[in-house]
């Protein structure tokens, strides 16, 4: 039996709200950046991503020529049983784990929003906003760094026979040779990144996050330590420039006058509990 609207209140259609919705997610992404000290903002990112790209592109060399040979004579043989909690701790930067869980995390809350109303509603867009930042800084890097893997084709540690850092096959487009950068490093930098540029109380957490990872990395002989310090370098700046995109669209951040990027108060967690409990409220 259907339930008459309340007086006043137009019937809502969700699956319509449910495509405004989306649409204006999308839209608020590509519009126009409006922020007054955006300019301030760029030249203060660009500064930092040339001295984080300068100073690891120096580090990389650096571990390339003497480090990445002797590196992989200290770690224990592929395939350890011993090393199985590493293995359970290195797919925690795994890309695809990350891209999707975020994605659903996105998902549910495009489902939510259309059936609530007022400060719930508005709460919940606001953290749904956090959650599509988190999935960009994250993807965007990402796909860059697939690209580079394939035109690089830089061999894995023991790929050929023999502990060669130096074992390339230019555009190999083949797992084997798709060391260089480091996708497990650049999802693990790119998310600790984002995820205390949102929230910085989190930064020693993320840390020690993103340390696990690299490191993990490195034991199970997938990567040379020059592949995980340039897969840090590409999530970082990546992460960087998305943050710089969302800020001068005044989504997620803001400005200050030195052209500093800070995060915008957001909803809190306990909020954020009681909309998703009350997620059918009107």
């Amino acid at each position: 039996m259907a339930v008459p609207a309340k007086a006043g209140r137009p019937q809502r259609i969700y699956p319509v709200e449910l495509v405004l919705v989306i649409g204006r997610a999308l839209a608020q992404l590509v519009r126009p950046p409006s922020h007054s000290r955006r300019a301030e903002a760029a030249r203060r990112w660009a500064r930092h991503a040339l001295w984080l790209t300068a100073v690891l592109s120096l580090a990389i060399v650096i571990l390339m020529v003497g480090v990445d040979a002797f590196e992989i004579g200290l770690m224990p043989p592929r395939g350890t049983p011993s090393l199985w909690p590493v293995k359970i701790i290195t797919d925690f930067g795994k890309s695809a784990y990350v891209l999707w869980a975020l994605a659903g995390l996105l998902l549910v809350i495009v489902l939510i929003v259309p059936l609530l109303r007022g400060m719930s509603r508005a709460v919940m867009i606001g953290f749904g906003t956090r959650v599509q930042f988190l999935f960009l800084a994250v993807l965007v890097p990402v796909a860059i760094g697939e690209v580079l893997k394939g035109i690089i084709g830089r061999g894995r540690p023991f790929v050929g026979g023999a502990a060669d850092p130096y074992n390339f096959s230019l555009f190999a487009w083949n797992e084997a040779y798709a060391s260089f950068p480091s996708g497990h490093s650049i999802t693990a930098a790119a998310l600790g990144f984002a995820v205390t540029a949102l929230w910085p109380r989190l930064t020693a957490v993320m840390a020690a996050y993103v340390f696990a990872i690299l490191v993990s990395r490195l034991v199970l002989l997938a990567h040379h330590p020059s592949d995980v310090v340039a897969g840090a370098l590409l999530g970082l700046v990546g992460a960087m420039a998305v943050r710089y995109w969302f800020a001068a669209r005044r989504l997620a951040f803001t400005i200050r006058q030195d052209g500093t990027i800070d995060p915008l108060p957001g909803p809190s967690w306990d909020r954020v509990k009681r909309v998703a409990r009350g997620g059918s409220a009107p």
